[in-house]
């Protein structure tokens, strides 16, 4: 014989309940990618927010770990005074987390 007798035998049916499983699989990846989705977008949002919200005077940790106090807001950019003479301008996206007053020791 040149075929075996495995490849002549027709395939099995489905199993019952496949479709069914297969539904319920499609809604809980759906369900897992919105709660996904949506903590993202509030999350940017409270970021958003945030930045907004920033003020001459107040304490920030950039992207990048600096940690200053803000002398300087623009449309797009920010001055933060790192050390005493020592400012560098920042976009208002690269701040990560505004700190609460009197957070970082006075700039000498």
């Amino acid at each position: 014989m040149l075929i075996p007798s495995a490849f002549a035998q027709t395939p099995g049916a489905a199993p019952d309940g496949a479709g069914l499983q297969m539904i319920i699989l499609f809604v809980i990846m759906g369900a897992f990618l919105l709660f996904t989705f949506r903590s993202q977008s509030k999350r940017a949002k409270e970021h958003k927010q945030m930045v907004d919200g920033l003020q001459k005077g107040d304490e920030v940790v950039a992207a990048s770990g600096i940690v200053g106090k803000v002398t300087e807001l623009g449309e797009q950019y920010l001055t933060i005074e790192v050390a005493k003479d020592v400012e560098i301008r920042v976009q208002k996206a690269a701040v990560q987390l505004a700190l609460p007053k009197g957070s970082i020791k006075a700039i000498k």
